[in-house]
C-alpha cells in the first residue's frame, strides 16, 4: 500500500489530507502535527502529533511505516522541520515536495518595511510607532520583550509565555479574520504599526488592507528559505499532480 506523510497542520497541509483520504484505492495518508498548538484542526486520514525526534528520528520512521513520499505543508517558516524533512528525505531515499502558499505581495498605499527575522522587526518599531499589533505567533512574542516604551497587542492562538513585553495586551483567536474585524481590531487598539510574518494566504490577509486603509506602516519579516534542492509547488491541485506523478503512487 502507498503511504504518504503530511507534514504540517496548515489549510493547505488539511485540504491535501482530504483529497487524498477520499482516494478510493486505500492509499494510506497520515498527518504529523508538532503538537504546538492545543487543540488544532485535525485533518482527514491518520493522525499523528509530536516530533520525530530530528531528522535521524523522521528517518526510521519513514522506513518503519513503509513510506512512499513526503509532502511538507509546514507553516513556511518552520524551518527546523523543513531541515528535518530534507535529511531524511536524503537519508532514505523518499521523494520529498514542499507545498508552500505563495506570499504576500504588496499593492500601491502599502507601507510595508521588509526584514529579515523578528530581531530585525523589534530593532525597527521604535522608529515606526509606539503601539503595536503582534501577528507573529506565540514563540516569537520574546525577541519583543525587552523594548520599553511601546505598548504590543499580540495575537495567537494560544497563550503566549515568557520573555514577554513589560507593556502587553494578549488577544487569544485564530482566523479567519474579516477586513471588518481587522479595521476594528486596528481602531479600538489604537494601533500604529502592525507586525507580521509573511505567511501567505488569505486567512489573515484582511489586516494588511486595513493597514493600508489607515495608513499604517507594516512590518514584514521574509520567510525562510527552502532546503536547497527540495522542489515546491504553491497549491493542493499541484502537489496531487506531483504525488501521481511518482512510480509508487502512479494511476491512484
Amino acid at each position: 500500500m502507498a503511504h504518504v506523510l503530511l507534514l504540517g497542520g496548515t489549510t493547505e497541509a488539511r485540504l491535501l489530507a482530504a483529497a487524498l483520504a477520499a482516494d478510493s484505492s486505500g492509499l494510506r495518508v497520515t498527518s504529523s502535527l508538532a503538537g504546538r498548538v492545543a487543540e488544532p484542526r485535525l485533518p482527514a486520514g491518520e493522525v499523528r502529533i509530536g516530533g520525530f525526534g530530528g531528522p535521524d528520528g523522521l528517518a526510521a520512521w519513514l522506513r518503519a511505516e513503509r513510506v512512499t513520499a513526503v509532502v511538507d505543508a509546514t507553516h513556511p517558516f518552520a524551518a527546523a522541520m523543513s531541515g528535518n524533512a530534507a535529511g531524511a528525505a536524503a537519508a532514505t531515499g523518499v521523494p520529498l515536495l514542499a507545498l508552500r502558499r505563495p506570499g504576500w505581495a504588496e499593492v500601491p498605499g502599502d507601507r510595508w518595511h521588509r526584514v529579515p527575522s523578528l530581531d530585525a522587526a523589534a530593532a525597527l518599531l521604535p522608529a515606526l510607532g509606539r503601539r503595536v499589533l503582534l501577528t507573529s505567533g506565540r514563540q516569537g512574542i520574546g525577541a519583543f520583550a525587552h523594548l520599553d516604551g511601546l505598548h504590543f497587542t499580540a495575537r495567537s492562538v494560544d497563550p503566549p509565555e515568557p520573555p514577554l513585553p513589560a507593556s502587553l495586551d494578549v488577544l487569544l483567536d485564530r482566523g479567519p479574520f474579516s477586513l471588518d474585524g481587522e479595521r476594528a481590531l486596528l481602531r479600538g487598539h489604537r494601533i500604529d504599526v502592525v507586525v507580521t510574518k509573511d505567511s501567505g494566504g488569505a486567512a489573515t490577509a484582511p489586516k494588511l488592507t486595513a493597514a493600508r486603509e489607515l495608513g499604517l506602516p507594516v512590518v514584514v519579516v521574509e520567510r525562510p528559505p527552502l532546503p536547497p534542492g527540495v522542489p515546491a509547488v504553491p497549491d493542493v491541485p499541484a502537489a496531487l499532480a506531483w504525488l501521481a506523478g511518482l512510480a509508487g503512487l502512479a494511476g491512484r
